[in-house]
């Protein structure tokens, strides 16, 4: 049999398609009458198994690496700018040509945030779509990139607060989207039994891109200005990603045409997730942890400045925020195939609202101190996108087109979340609170107090993320419970 037919059955068996009129070739030795088969197997199952090995093997093989390594890229490129725009927030807050326009301290605080959010909202438009038209992927991953390069490129020529707004924010958002949601959506063709770890690693490279950038951007910054540094940042995106995209490919061949037809057995129904009372509970808590957990990856480098610390030395601590983003991401990307997701969930909103109120609200008024904060932040905060495997995997049962249709869900309400704690941390940061100009004996101290109800606001986030948390644990500690009764 050909590998071209072989493909064709793969991909029937996994989503059927129309009646065709065509005939498929059998393998010698396979069986053709329905009447030699043992329990009740159909043709197709036979066939999907004998040409299984037409196609690179899941979670294993050079296909599945080294489709997770430039999905690694990818992610650290799409994300590293919004991880790292605390550092041009930075440097504009102290350009006149910004400041001293009309709600500047309002709208450049707005621009990061919004580019991930922007990112994690459109997962629900763009996601369905990729799904309903698995062809034209490749072709939005390449218009994404376009527009990624030419935002940065046009930014660097805006004048304007809101021109940086709608190029940082709006448009490299949208081309973020465009190459970010469809490289994922390859994901669950690749990987199966490993999807967590592969998550993790994938995951992880946001906090490489992080990681990096904070470190590199502030002596071009230095050298050259925000505005020639988002050239030549816009220019080597373009070098990286451009001859990484023609190796991001699925697994499975992709159609010309829409998928009709019903969906695969086994796998659940278009709307049977929203009977899952554990998913829409694990929709609360990712949005409650959304509230919270980018309002220090913006506001650390401004925090650092109010301690008069050197812009390398501010750049550092976001870095090692960003940089233990990745341990995070690896680790809870492992433990997630191996341990009961809420528990990993519980733990890490609880720990991080320690860590919060202590390392950062206690501690941080100096540079080691900060600098402790976001090493432990980013290594027990930053590993929460990597949970969401273990919460979608019993309810998508591995079904590819399910299991993204989920993610969008998820990334939306991250999504809204990281857009609405933009305002909020705004407000709490525009009016001081202590004005007598006296020693800072605490990071609450910090900027004449402006940080105080930021880190108030921010531990207390998570500890409301954590109970609900703890809720949800307890829902299905008892559902469990009731399943076994019923089975003895």
């Amino acid at each position: 049999m050909s590998e071209a037919s072989s493909a064709e059955i793969e991909l029937a068996h996994r989503v059927p398609l129309p009646p065709s009129n065509s005939t498929v070739c059998v393998a010698p030795g396979v069986p053709t009458h329905d009447s030699t088969f043992s329990n009740h197997e159909s043709r197709l199952d036979i066939l999907g198994r004998v040409n299984e090995s037409a196609l690179p093997p899941t979670d294993r093989g050079i296909g599945a690496w080294s489709f997770l390594a430039v999905a690694f890229v990818v992610e650290a490129i799409v994300w590293g700018f919004p991880n790292a725009y605390g550092v041009f927030l930075d440097s504009y807050l102290k350009d006149p040509r910004y400041t001293s326009q009309k709600s500047a301290s309002f709208l450049l605080p707005l621009i990061g945030t919004m580019s991930s959010g922007i990112i994690y909202c459109s997962g629900v438009i763009v996601n369905p779509i990729s799904t309903r038209y698995p062809g034209h992927r490749r072709k939005s991953m390449w218009l994404g990139a376009v527009l990624c390069c030419g935002a940065l490129f046009g930014a660097s020529y805006a004048t304007e607060t809101l021109q940086l707004v709608l190029l940082q924010g709006v448009v490299y958002a949208l081309g973020g989207a465009l190459l970010y949601l469809p490289c994922i959506s390859y994901m669950s063709e690749w990987f199966v039994v490993r999807r967590g770890m592969a998550n993790g690693i994938v995951f992880a490279g946001t906090a490489a891109g992080g990681l990096l950038l904070p470190l590199v951007l502030p002596p071009l910054i230095s050298n050259y200005g925000s505005s020639k540094t988002l050239r030549i940042l816009a220019i080597a995106i373009a070098i990286l990603l451009f001859p990484l995209l023609p190796f991001v490919k699925g697994r499975l061949p992709e159609t010309r045409s829409r998928i009709h037809g019903p969906a695969p057995r086994g796998a659940p129904g278009p709307q049977d997730w929203m009977k899952s009372k554990s998913f829409w509970m694990f929709l609360a808590v990712n949005t409650l942890q959304a509230f919270a957990y980018f309002v220090p990856i913006v506001y650390i480098p401004t925090f650092a400045n109010e301690l008069h610390m050197s812009s390398s030395n501010s750049a550092v601590t976001l870095a090692m925020l960003n940089g233990a983003s990745v341990v995070g991401r690896l680790s809870m990307g492992y433990l997630s195939d191996k341990v009961n997701p809420w528990v990993l969930a519980l733990s890490t909103l609880f720990a991080t609202s320690v860590t919060t109120f202590i390392l950062w609200g206690v501690l941080s008024h100096t540079f080691a101190g900060l600098l402790a904060f976001g090493m432990v932040y980013g290594s027990i905060a930053g590993g929460w996108s990597s949970l969401w495997t273990g919460f979608v995997r019993p309810v998508a049962k591995d079904d590819p087109a399910m299991s993204t249709t989920l993610y969008g869900y998820l990334l939306l309400s991250r999504g809204i979340g990281s857009i609405i704690s933009t305002p909020i941390s705004a407000k709490l940061y525009s009016q001081p609170h202590n004005v007598t100009g006296g020693v800072d004996r605490t990071g609450f101290d910090v900027g004449d107090g402006r940080f105080e109800n930021m880190i108030i606001y921010v531990g207390t986030c998570f500890a409301g993320a954590a109970g609900v948390a703890a809720l949800g644990w307890a829902m299905e500690v008892r559902k469990n419970r009731h399943s076994s009764r019923i089975s003895e």
